[in-house]
């Protein structure tokens, strides 16, 4: 009794104390009148009732034990924030033997001891929920509101905004002991400090930590849009006309490899000439600016650049290595390009149904982070016998070049120029001018001069063998090989059909059909990443549909214009955005707008088609190594250390090479006609399935060699069929569509504009 009488006299010292505090950091404000706490509330109301009093919060460190009662099975989870669940042992409660309650602290780093629910969730000055690697990722991302005492049993009460499940209470006060642990709803906690975040230095225990309120974050939350931590620029801010520019053109610069480089790969191997790759590339610049900003203003309105998706890259190379057109000679790029459209078509079709008709609602729930991550993976290790294979044929340009790309984006990614990341966001770009200047060097030097050959002559047309066996070396390595420049004209505007009418075969619709589903998932997992970076919350299932629909439609313009590829929101979106620190509507708009423009200058697309193939190919190959990574990162939304996870993941990459491998092999007269990184891309027509149905055969083998459709099905049928918690798996979590409306940030960066809303909210499922 002695020492709770002791505690009660001691509360009351600290609260005069606090109380004293409070009047000495305001003196000659006006009286206040108490803010009555309502259950309704909004946070903004409340920052804006802040801003005008003047009036700054503080932590209380002060609880009795009693208050953990309360919340005892309380945990945290990386989807659902905080959440109490049923049953479940408590955390332990460590209460001061002396004064009878937790020890006071003034800030909050909260880890769950033990269990699945591994994390850790801390607030800072700004209010900000953080893990232990330091960074703030957008699920992770919590308002916290501070609402005044209610009795001694409840010191403080947070209300806590969790991703898509709307609002949850969380009583008690939180503290921190000297010795480092924190106690929250009378829960021991252990603190772990974030990495490369330096702990700060406290000069007492137990005094109370005043929060400032930032006047710029409480602007920004006014305007509507919250900044996350270390963005720059969100969805709807409107820095001015001159800072869109810069942005819209840095962002695709960082860019650019994914966006130009698959007609360097697929136009000279279907046959066509320099002139047809400049403009097939000025084709794909006017289609990525079309579509991005379609999708910008009806699709999911997130800040997606759309273009040519390497997941297509696969299929296009087994159809144009078919054996039908092996021997084609006379018009075979036209024949190829225009089976590609009718296939690019279908599949397109096909997509838009999925996404129209609500299915994609209903497909969300088998797409999870662990069938994501490895078919995303599958999409970059497909092209790893076509990589460096292609890149070695002049390593002189090759080697440096990666070099030079890793040098850029690891060692001097902190350096600054200006206040600008200039060797991490133009990594690419700077690689490219530098070592395609050492490339022009070496030509002009005579480094690839060979005596009596001349690069001017077609290798079928060479009769002298030392000159055949020198053509891939002056093919693949000289600058001036290329005729692009002079042949191509200086105003050019694509326009549809342009290659001819499209040819419609059911074996190839039905593979690219099967693959914009793994492109499906490939959005899904980009949408979800990117939405939690810059709008602190996943979009709505109805929202994921419309943004499939509209990739459908996009894609139906790519294959009516003739890209040679399916448009698809690039993965690399999430990379460019990490290191840009912009995520900006406008500037994406203006930067597809200048796209546009420059797609009619035919010089421009001739200029891009110039570019040596090994210089290409070494840049895809740095290209396709970030692919890998961003698939395989999106396993941070589970639990990596699972057994079960990491089985699965394991499991689906394993086979999702090595079953392709074997429909490989069956090549042996394939083998002397195309080129060695070809060859895997031609099981489709020597595969080991011979059914008697010819067109069957077909499509089973190609699916059978194409490492992200066979990743994606086993991925997805095991992930589907193992038990696994919700929080084991990182089941996405999708935003509800009141959570949407009754957050006008959110309202401004999801919803469509007035006219056509309405005309979309005719169709519940693509409604917000």
């Amino acid at each position: 009794m002695e020492t709770g009488s002791r505690a009660k006299s001691l509360g009351k010292e600290e609260t005069g104390r606090r109380s004293a505090k409070f009047d000495s950091m305001l003196p000659n404000a006006p009286t206040v009148d108490p803010f009555v706490p309502r259950t309704d509330h909004n946070p903004r109301e409340l920052r804006s009732w802040a801003k005008r009093t003047g009036f700054v919060s503080t932590f209380s460190g002060e609880t009795t034990s009693g208050v953990g009662e309360k919340n005892e099975s309380a945990r945290f989870d990386l989807e659902k924030g905080l959440e109490r669940r049923g049953g479940g042992s408590s955390p332990k409660i460590e209460i001061d033997p002396i004064l009878g309650r937790t020890r006071p602290n003034r800030e909050i780093e909260v880890e769950p001891v033990t269990g699945p629910a591994k994390g850790e969730m801390r607030t800072e000055n700004e209010g900000v929920l953080r893990f232990r690697d330091g960074g703030v990722r957008g699920e992770e991302r919590r308002r916290v509101g501070i609402e005044p005492m209610m009795g001694e049993a409840k010191e403080d009460e947070r209300r806590v905004v969790t991703n898509g499940k709307g609002s949850e209470r969380v009583a008690g006060a939180v503290s921190r002991n000297s010795d480092g642990t924190v106690n929250g709803n009378g829960h021991e906690f252990p603190v772990v400090t974030p990495a490369g975040e330096p702990k700060k230095e406290d000069d007492k225990d137990g005094r109370d930590e005043d929060i400032d309120v930032n006047a710029g974050e409480v602007e920004a939350a006014e305007s509507g849009w919250q900044r996350p931590s270390g963005m720059k620029l969100g969805p709807t801010e409107n820095p001015g006309f001159v800072p869109l520019i810069y942005y819209g053109l840095q962002h695709y610069l960082s860019l650019v490899g994914s966006v130009v480089f698959i007609p360097l790969i697929i136009v000279p191997a279907m046959g066509g000439t320099d002139k047809d790759t400049a403009t097939v590339i000025s084709t794909l610049l006017l289609v990525s600016g079309i579509t991005t900003i379609l999708h910008s203003y009806f699709g999911t309105r997130l800040p997606l650049v759309q273009g040519s998706s390497f997941v297509y890259l696969a299929p296009v190379l087994v159809v144009m290595n078919a054996q039908e057109y092996r021997n084609l000679t006379e018009h075979k790029f036209r024949h190829i390009m225009r089976e590609l459209q009718g296939a690019i078509i279908v599949s397109s079709i096909f997509q838009s149904i999925l996404g129209f008709s609500g299915l994609m609602s209903l497909f969300l729930r088998l797409i999870n982070p662990v069938v994501v991550a490895p078919t995303v993976a599958a999409v970059g290790l497909a092209f790893f016998s076509y990589g460096f294979p292609q890149a070695g044929s002049c390593v002189e340009i090759s080697i440096p070049l990666i070099v030079l790309l890793l040098i850029f984006t690891l060692y001097l990614r902190g350096v600054s120029i200006f206040g600008h990341r200039v060797f991490r966001i133009y990594a690419v770009p700077l690689s490219v001018m530098i070592i395609w200047a050492y490339a022009f060097f070496l030509t002009a030097g005579g480094a690839y001069n060979f005596a009596g050959c001349s690069p001017d002559v077609p290798s079928s047309n060479i009769v002298v063998d030392a000159c055949r066996r020198h053509a891939y070396t002056m093919k693949h390595c000289r600058t001036d090989v290329s005729s692009a420049w002079r042949t191509a004209s200086w105003v050019r505007i694509p326009y549809p059909l342009q290659w001819g009418v499209p040819i419609f075969h059911i074996r190839t619709c039905i593979i690219t059909i099967m693959v914009s589903l793994v492109a499906s998932v490939d959005s899904v997992g980009t949408y979800h990443t990117v939405a939690l970076r810059v709008a602190t919350k996943p979009p709505t299932p109805g929202i994921v549909s419309r943004g499939i629909a509209l990739e459908g439609f996009c894609s139906i313009l790519a294959g009516l214009w003739g890209t040679g590829a399916g448009s698809t929101t690039l993965t690399e979106n999430v990379h460019t955005i990490h290191v840009t620190k912009v995520a900006n509507r406008r500037a994406l708009e203006v930067g597809a707008v200048f796209l546009i423009f420059i797609s009619f200058l035919g010089k421009v697309g001739a200029v891009l088609a110039s570019i040596p193939l090994a210089l290409a190919a070494s840049v895809l190959c740095f290209i396709w190594a970030l692919i890998v990574a961003l698939g395989l990162s999106t396993l941070q939304y589970g639990q990596t250390a699972s057994i079960r996870n990491m089985t699965i993941v394991g499991v689906s990459l394993f086979f999702g090479l090595s079953i392709p491998a074997y429909f490989q092999q069956f090549q042996a007269e394939t083998s002397f006609i195309l080129p060695s990184y070809f060859v895997p891309y031609a099981a489709a027509s020597n595969g080991p399935t011979h059914s008697g149905n010819k067109q069957f055969d077909f499509v089973f083998n190609a699916l059978m060699s194409l490492n992200m459709v066979v990743t994606f099905f086993i991925a997805i049928v095991l992930e589907n069929t193992v038990p696994g918690s919700r929080q084991e798996r990182g089941m996405y979590i999708w935003s509800h569509a009141e959570d949407i409306k009754n957050d006008p940030a959110l309202l401004a960066t999801y919803s469509l504009p007035g006219k056509f809303s309405r005309l979309f909210c005719r169709c519940k499922c693509l409604c917000i």
